[in-house]
């Protein structure tokens, strides 16, 4: 068929099919009304592309709520090639396409129909296309999404189609094309196609209706008219074209006989092309073989085997808006009679669509639909039956229950706000021990993840009373205690971990043998904030087994650093990632991945850490988790601090404030000043860095944590000896050794033998940097091990122990560099400089004449800081700043500072050691 006023649109896909010929894969949806020629287009490119195997489905609203009901339409062609995928990835694409009883498996099946696709594609290229894509089931839709991110190197064409924007959703972030009208001169030319032999009144008259709308210009003119002599149904000023072609639609199935009315609405019904029951239906309705030939006469709906399907989707939709209520709701019985018992989700809906009243029995029936797609991981389809289930339940308790359900299974999902406003309409009818009870404590869970974390404890503790079981009420007791100690409120810490420990586990061994971990993990502090006595022990096996714990059981990141057992949480975070993958359980996968790029940090894989915090950032936005997503900011945060990258720790600690400061959580607050702190001091700015840090041990300030105050005491305490500040140094040095004598953490050693050495004196330095680097499982943490190599490497370069110092710096310098910490590799870079002992001199030029110490100076001086931040950065007294500057100006030939701004001090140092230089 000849597509009119299409060149732009044709000129796309052109070029996109013959680029996967070549081996460039990509995807593109094509959006637009109904009508607007979408599937046209599509014909035309696989038309195109001949030579290519095509795999095409079309959604529909009815199974739209069936999980993978599209990808078994789509596949079905080529599952004789399942046998050639890997064993787990075969399995998952056989338990999506009812194959067997595999339970399904969200990553593993899009991975699946990857290499299924990609596999085809090495024989001849592959063009996947999906037509109105805005009713392909979810779990399909997200498959599909996951596939089509990913054939760029593969001759793999995507194409899809629907009636809006894409920016959101399962097809975010691939190309788009909106299809809009045609244009008058191409829509006439269309209209005389349709109509040989027209009047040109006519023409005008049906372009004036249609607004550019291919399927009206190309059906009113046949719409139940006499040619020439009989007017299109209710033309006159231009109207929305949906409510006319509806009208138009209805026409021609009132104009047909009562057996082919009711076929027609019984296919509108059924919704999945179903031949065969609609054809059970039909039967006693009078529907029998010359029925389904008048129907296929009129074109409306075309039958393939045990297929049917409507010429366009909009006649279905006509037929069905155009039903009385009555005639749809026996429609719906009738399907719903034919279908057999084990199809729990169909029958459900068609009985649910036929209900006129409250009806348990149906409201059950939806319930154990829901079930079974909560087993698929369909999670907004099971909160759509869940909430229908409600509205159909006689008893308000059952409505409730079956809200709160809803809530649990559209927080799962990812849609906190959904959530919440299905736990407020649940309260409503019932009270709040049993939406609790009904919702396993949802409303504290999301109170912690979105709000305050104050207001979260009270809620979780009183919550534990009105949950059934053990387990439930230890997994709420243990985010209670999470919501004191993200408040930094020890005292309601200690009231919620007595409450969690009073917990009486029966018979459940696991449980019994968590509830002493929780202790061991969660008494950091007694009533008084001093720390316990308590000393886990990280290689036992019993912690092993506690990290594979739900992700609600397990302490927060920044309390396992300070227990100095991040290897067995790492383990746990990997495996439970992929589970939750599999689940596609969004919320908490946030969680774990800001957990894991936590660690990650600290373990030197700055990579992955852009990744997961990246990811778990973005997922985190989308479900609504503001907590989550300020841990990951936070997280960033610090990244750029160690990178240099100050613009980015201002923009991710400014977001991270603006959340956790009214909230009250003083651990995101503390973990937004902790980076601030360190970009400062990684800068030479150790004033600044100490404003940014002494907070964390302040007393009532927004961000005094005792936790990060631990964390951050190296930093604060190097930032502290800068400015000769030692009491803040010695009290960081003593609460770090109390902690290291009672953890015996690794990084908690290091940092007492590392500061030591900064407050020390005399012979003692030394042995306390070597004690530092000799720690045992030091070097798992490089940037801390490369910062105390710094040091020392600096201490022994002041010492004239310039071979040693080289060593050191060296070592350290090369760590950075891997790490990309610009700020300290240009540091250690800098010392070895010094170091290297004296070399030749630059070229001609001012800045020639200057020492190494000197150039120092001079260009910390243009960079506008004072003789006492220099004096710090250089670890040299603010007189000694004075009198390298003294000799700068006249070397130079300029009078004040303000004027080294305008000298090039540019160059590598090692090209400018002079004699004097120390």
């Amino acid at each position: 068929m000849e597509l009119f006023g299409r060149s732009t649109e044709t000129a796309v896909l052109d070029r996109l099919v013959a680029a996967a010929a070549g081996g460039a894969g990509s995807g593109l949806v094509l959006w637009g009304e109904p009508g607007i020629g979408k599937t046209a287009l599509l014909d035309h490119a696989v038309g195109r592309a001949s030579g290519s195997t095509v795999l095409r489905c079309r959604g529909t609203r009815l199974e739209s709520g069936l999980a993978f009901a599209a990808l078994h339409q789509l596949l079905w062609p080529v599952a004789d090639r399942l046998d050639t995928l890997p064993a787990p990835q075969a399995g998952a694409l056989r338990g999506a396409l009812g194959l067997s009883e595999e339970k399904a498996n969200r990553f593993l099946i899009g991975a699946a129909v990857l290499s299924l696709v990609s596999d085809l594609a090495r024989e001849r290229p592959v063009i996947v296309v999906v037509d109105d894509a805005q009713w392909v089931d979810e779990a399909t839709a997200h498959s599909l999404g996951f596939v089509a991110r990913r054939v760029r190197t593969d001759a793999v064409l995507i194409l899809l189609t629907g009636h809006s924007d894409p920016a959101s959703g399962p097809w975010e972030g691939l190309p788009a094309l909106e299809i809009r009208g045609l244009a008058d001169d191409d829509a006439r030319s269309l209209v005389r196609a349709s109509m040989p032999g027209a009047r040109p009144t006519v023409i005008d008259e049906v372009t004036r209706a249609a607004g550019g709308n291919p399927l009206a210009l190309h059906e009113l003119p046949t719409l139940d008219r006499e040619p020439d002599d009989t007017p299109l149904p209710s033309l006159g000023d231009p109207v929305p074209i949906g409510p006319r072609l509806r009208r138009a639609f209805l026409a021609r199935v009132e104009s047909m006989s009562g057996p082919a009315r009711a076929l027609l609405l019984l296919a509108a019904a059924e919704d999945r092309g179903d031949r065969l029951a609609v054809q059970r239906a039909g039967a006693a309705w009078d529907v029998d073989a010359s029925t389904w030939d008048d129907v296929s006469r009129s074109g409306m709906l075309r039958t393939a085997g045990t297929r049917i399907e409507f010429r366009h989707p909009m006649i279905p939709a006509a037929i069905y808006d155009g039903a009385s209520l009555s005639e749809r709701h026996a429609a719906h019985r009738a399907l719903a009679a034919v279908l057999p018992a084990e199809a729990i989700e169909e029958r459900a809906w068609h009985l649910a669509a036929a209900a006129e009243t409250p009806d348990e029995d149906v409201a059950a029936l939806l319930e154990r639909a829901a079930e079974k797609s909560l087993r698929c991981g369909a999670g907004p389809t099971a909160v759509r039956t869940l909430r229908r289930a409600a509205e159909l339940s006689p008893s308000a308790p059952d409505a409730a229950r079956r809200l709160a359900a809803a809530a649990g299974a559209a927080w799962h999902a990812g849609h906190a706000d959904v959530a919440r406003r299905l736990l407020d309409d649940a309260g409503r009818l019932e009270s709040g021990t049993d939406i609790a009870r009904a919702s396993r404590g949802l409303r504290g869970i999301l109170e912690f993840t979105t709000g305050i974390p104050e207001r979260a404890h009270r809620y979780l503790v009183h919550d534990m009373d009105a949950v059934s079981g053990a387990r439930s009420t230890v997994r709420l007791g243990s985010v209670a205690v999470r919501a004191a100690w993200s408040a930094g409120r020890s005292d309601l810490q200690l009231e919620s971990l007595q409450r969690l420990l009073a917990v009486d586990a029966g018979e459940d061994d696991s449980l019994a043998e968590q509830l002493p971990m929780l202790r061991t993990w969660w008494s950091c502090y007694d009533e008084s904030g001093e720390i316990a006595r308590i000393r886990p022990d990280g290689a036992g096996d019993t912690f092993r087994r506690f990290f594979t714990a739900a992700w609600e059981l397990l302490p927060p990141v920044p309390l396992v650093q300070a227990w100095g057992i991040e290897g067995p949480l790492r383990d746990a975070l990997r495996v439970q990632a992929a589970e939750l993958r599999r689940r596609h359980e969004i919320a908490a996968l946030a969680v774990v991945l800001s957990q894991a790029a936590v660690l990650d940090l600290a373990a030197g894989r700055w990579d992955a850490v852009e990744t997961e915090a990246t990811d778990g950032l973005h997922l985190a936005e989308e479900v609504g988790a503001d907590h989550v997503a300020t841990q990951c900011r936070g997280t960033l945060g610090s990244l750029a601090a160690g990178r240099g990258d100050e613009e980015g720790v201002e923009e991710y600690t400014s977001s991270a404030l603006q959340v956790s400061v009214p909230r009250g959580v003083r651990a995101l607050t503390a973990s937004a000043y902790w980076p601030r702190g360190r970009a400062a001091l990684f800068a030479g700015r150790p004033v600044e860095a100490l404003n940014h840090l002494m907070p964390l041990v302040g007393q009532g300030h927004e961000a005094a944590h005792p936790t990060f105050a631990l964390l951050a005491a190296a930093d604060t305490a190097e930032a502290a000896v800068q400015v000769g500040r030692f009491d803040v140094a010695g009290s960081r040095l003593s609460a770090v050794t109390t902690w290291a004598q009672r953890s015996d953490a690794a990084w908690a050693w290091v940092t007492v033998h590392r500061l030591r050495a900064l407050v020390g004196d005399g012979p003692t330095v030394e042995q306390s940097y070597r004690d530092a680097l000799d720690v045992p499982g030091a070097a798992d943490r490089p940037f801390e091990h490369a910062r105390t190599g710094l040091l020392y490497g600096e201490w022994l370069r002041r010492a004239r122990r310039r071979a040693d110092a080289r060593t050191q710096l060296a070592a350290a310098a090369e760590v950075f560099d891997h790490l990309g910490a610009e700020p300290l590799r240009k540091r250690a870079l800098r010392e070895q400089g010094l170091a290297d002992g004296p070399t030749a001199r630059r070229g001609p030029g001012p800045a020639a004449t200057l020492t190494v110490q000197e150039m120092r100076v001079a260009r910390l001086a243009a960079d506008h800081m004072t003789n006492r931040e220099i004096a710090a950065q250089l670890l040299i007294s603010p007189r000694t700043v004075g009198h390298h500057l003294a000799n700068v100006y006249p070397k130079l030939g300029i009078t004040s500072r303000g004027e080294l701004t305008r000298i090039d001090l540019s160059g590598d140092l090692r090209l400018r050691v002079g004699a004097h230089d120390g």
